[in-house]
């Protein structure tokens, strides 16, 4: 029993030193951690553009990219801008320097200042650094055509209606609309009576913007439905003009069946038009004398009954392509294929919608695949759309679908 007893004692006391040379060796490493986390110090900040290194900045936009230049920055945690929490990557964290975006989203509370906050929460350095809004970015409008009185919206980015200085829309004839609501990407506005044709403004506190797209845009309309039209090819469309009002006058109306497997059915009756320049009396002149990389065609659509089959070809053809279809289904000739359906299973619009196709992507045969050669300036001459196949399976519908104001224009 004794020696049992002596053998339990030293194994007693052997785990216990054993323990503390642990504790305290850990006792020291966490120490040694500590005294490693010193406060960040930070000498300039300058862009990430390596042809542009040598240039400091105080200030910089949301969203842009900068690199902090300073010592004891590798335990940096946390990156603040204003009341705006930045997203840091660890991987762009060295001891010298830091790569960082500034957020997006508009601070609350302006204090043009940066603060970085080391990992132990107890090192911390604020440092001038102003955040710059930029002015208004105007990317599109849901529908540009849309009546006097009626109510448009604006899509885009910061979109800030500040109470000392609110947001101010500006029509074609610099006539003001009445804004009824803004988000930061998103304003909605009532048209003011008289407005013209081009360009719309957006004022906020940060500068005005003028938008790349135009208003009710006129420029090289190929088809409005109502003096220019598609007759003269085999089918020029079922014209409608009501069920649903129509956005500007007469429209083209493709409703039908439609089935599940690509191709299925060939209903060109209900579902195409053929505008053959040659036979509608027009002259051999391009819609668009641009270059094909910068032009994208648009027009307005209301999808009233729900589409998930099918793809609406859109195909250009030379000034002496008549009194033939067979380019159709050729294999050869590029078209552009819009099928918005094929992400989601299924589309519908809230009324009238513009919608925009760059040239670029005139480039696929009949059934999706690619087409040998894209779409040259000589082929801007006739236009034929047709909804069939696409190369995508979808569900059997009964789609009601109307366009109207297909026009080819600068992006």
């Amino acid at each position: 029993m004794k020696n049992k007893l002596k053998i339990t004692s030293k194994v007693l006391v052997a785990a216990w030193f054993t323990a503390a040379l642990f504790a305290g060796l850990l006792f020291q490493a966490c120490e040694g951690d500590e005294s490693e986390m010193v406060k960040p110090e930070i000498s300039y900040i300058r862009v990430t553009d390596a042809a542009s290194s040598d240039s400091l900045v105080t200030h910089a936009f949301m969203g842009s990219t900068i690199a902090i230049m300073g010592n004891n920055l590798k335990n940096v945690d946390e990156i603040w801008f204003n009341d705006q929490k930045a997203f840091v990557n660890f991987a762009f964290i060295t001891n010298t320097s830091i790569i960082v975006s500034i957020p997006n989203e508009i601070p609350d509370e302006v204090t043009n200042m940066m603060l970085l906050i080391n990992s132990n929460k107890v090192d911390t350095l604020k440092y001038p650094f102003g955040v710059d809004v930029p002015a208004p970015l105007v990317s599109s409008m849901l529908c540009e055509y849309v009546a006097d009185g009626g109510t448009a919206v604006i899509l885009g980015n910061f979109f800030i209606d500040d109470p000392s200085s609110p947001l101010k829309v500006f029509f074609p004839g610099n006539l003001e609309g009445t804004v009824e609501s803004v988000a930061i990407n998103e304003v909605h506005v009532t048209v003011p009576a008289g407005a013209g044709v081009g360009p719309i403004s957006v004022k906020s506190i940060y500068g005005n913007t003028r938008s790349a797209f135009w208003f009710r845009d006129d420029r090289n309309i190929v088809l409005n439905f109502d003096d220019l039209t598609a007759a003269g090819g085999w089918r020029s469309g079922v014209i409608g003009n009501s069920n649903p009002a129509g956005v500007d006058g007469n429209y083209v109306r493709f409703q039908g069946s439609l089935g599940s497997e690509p191709g299925d059915p060939w209903d060109e009756d209900h579902f195409s038009f053929n505008l053959w320049p040659s036979s509608n009396g027009r002259p051999d002149e391009p819609f668009y004398t641009g270059e094909i990389g910068d032009g994208i065609i648009k027009f307005e659509c209301y999808v009233v009954d729900a589409w998930s089959s099918q793809g609406m070809q859109m195909i250009f053809t030379p000034y002496s392509v008549s009194g033939t279809n067979g380019y159709i289904a050729d294999g050869v000739t590029p078209r552009g294929i819009w099928m918005p359906w094929k992400t989601t299973g299924t589309y519908i619009t809230e009324g009238w919608t513009t919608v925009s196709v760059p040239l670029t992507e005139f480039k696929y045969t009949h059934d999706g695949s690619t087409a040998g050669s894209g779409l040259s300036k000589e082929m801007l001459r006739g236009l034929t759309f047709f909804v069939w196949n696409g190369g995508v399976t979808g569900t059997e519908c009964t789609p009601h679908i109307c366009i109207d104001n297909i026009r080819v224009v600068p992006k």
